[in-house]
């Protein structure tokens, strides 16, 4: 992992400590993973489309820079992206920067164009697992020039479209990899079938619901009926307009604020009904001893003032574990998260970058093979590092919230995924408070 440079230090954010319980109403930012799955649909469908209220952050950016580098329109003028479809062409380079879904997504669009296709992204990009969908892509038919690296940079050499057929797997360390497939396969010409082969399960079963969910929204049938196993015949994909919703793993840090402040937090505009992993934080957060409650329009979550150890699963939610393990650090017993062991291959490798940090600070964090152990100790002001990971970054503000003197490292990281994080993190602070209830749980 990088080393912190002095630089860095004196440019660390020093996190806001919160002075009472937190009560507070948040508006979140739109959905990275519904943004970024509505933007490919959209430049494959046949027609024109609006992608309504999307995320605009790096990584949503990238993904329309990607498509627009292919000869696809998108127009993000107004309040909406517009995207037109357009003949696909070659001859073109993409910037994956640290996007997962830049990286896994587009490849397999990029087998419709005729040409030669350059893909390559940050430093660290150069080193998360791409290798299991280059070779899936092969089998399909497609022609990869990637020096027999498996990784960033490879070319994809574009021939109007593959055969397509059977492409077996194994993903076990993302699931990006079959949604990837799916979300292009109507377009070849006998579509895909995409057959896990892995030992462990598919994680984030989630993010594959969205994707199905999302094709047949689009009138593309996909069957999915048997375990480890996905089909998607050939077929139009349909022109719609997409409406995101908030991007609720983003909402994370905000209910954690309420959590380990004895307070309260509202998330507007919660949906009934999602396939985020996010939906999971209402249980995560109850297990940590607050309380949740749904009204038409909101999420609320109240902490009780005191946050008790947990023992959860994550591999269906891995993007909450720096948030779920920054709540454990300030618990009042052990907790093991796990499942996570997939998570060495993120952003940064997660399971290290949190026992490192969260050690920074006073914790006695243990890694395990497929998770973490995590034994609260009193916290101590430090620099947390963040490695350019927007989610260590918001786990760093939601400790700051009862530890003095945390400064975070390059908070401008969150622009990944929440460009507006640091001024809604002080205006939340900003709220109106009852000061006479000012518990809290700073260890």
């Amino acid at each position: 992992m990088r080393r912190v440079s002095d630089g860095d230090v004196r440019a660390a954010w020093a996190a806001p400590r919160a002075a009472a319980p937190v009560r507070a109403t948040v508006t979140g930012p739109g959905s990275k993973s519904v943004t970024n799955r509505a933007l490919v649909l959209a430049a494959l469908a046949d027609g024109p489309g609006l992608v309504r209220a999307p995320l605009r952050s790096r990584d949503t950016e990238l993904m329309a820079a990607a498509l627009r580098a292919l000869g696809v329109s998108v127009d993000d003028e107004g309040a909406d992206w517009r995207v037109t479809p357009q003949p696909l062409h070659g001859d073109a380079a993409v910037d994956v920067g640290l996007a997962g879904t830049v990286m896994r997504f587009v490849p397999p669009v990029a087998t419709l164009s005729r040409g030669r296709v350059r893909f390559d992204g940050d430093a660290r990009a150069r080193e998360r697992p791409v290798g299991e969908l280059l070779s899936a892509l092969r089998q399909l038919g497609a022609e990869i020039d990637d020096a027999d690296r498996g990784a960033l940079p490879f070319d994809v050499v574009g021939g109007g479209g593959l055969r397509g057929g059977t492409a077996r797997v194994d993903a076990s360390t993302s699931s990006q990899i079959v949604s990837a497939l799916m979300l292009t396969g109507a377009c070849w010409e006998h579509g895909v079938r995409v057959e896990h082969v892995g030992e462990r399960s598919v994680p984030n079963a989630p993010h594959l619901a969205m994707s199905v969910r999302m094709l047949r929204a689009r009138g593309v049938a996909v069957d999915d009926g048997v375990p480890g196993r996905w089909a998607v015949p050939p077929g139009p994909v349909a022109a719609r307009d997409e409406v995101v919703e908030p991007d609720l793993s983003s909402a994370a840090p905000f209910l954690a604020a309420a959590v380990v402040t004895g307070g309260s937090v509202s998330v507007t505009g919660w949906p009934r009904d999602s396939c985020q992993p996010g939906a999971w934080l209402p249980g995560l957060m109850e297990q940590f001893g607050a309380t949740s409650y749904r009204s038409d329009d909101a999420l609320t979550v109240t902490g009780s003032g005191t946050v008790g150890g947990i023992d959860v699963d994550l591999r269906d939610a891995g993007e909450l574990t720096p948030v779920v393990a920054a709540i454990a650090a300030v618990a009042s017993g052990p907790s093991r998260l796990t499942g996570i062991g997939y998570l060495r291959g993120h952003e940064t490798d997660r399971l290290a970058a949190l026992a490192c940090e969260l050690g920074r600070l006073g914790a006695e964090v243990s890694e395990e093979p497929d998770g973490l152990r995590i034994r609260p100790r009193p916290l101590r002001g430090a620099v947390f590092r963040t490695y350019d990971d927007h989610r260590l970054a918001m786990a760093a503000a939601v400790l700051g919230l009862v530890v003095p003197g945390v400064l975070v490292e390059n908070i401008a990281t969150t622009a990944k995924t929440y460009p507006r994080f640091v001024d809604d993190w002080l205006a939340m602070l900003a709220a109106p408070v009852d000061t006479a209830t000012a518990t809290g749980v700073a260890r």
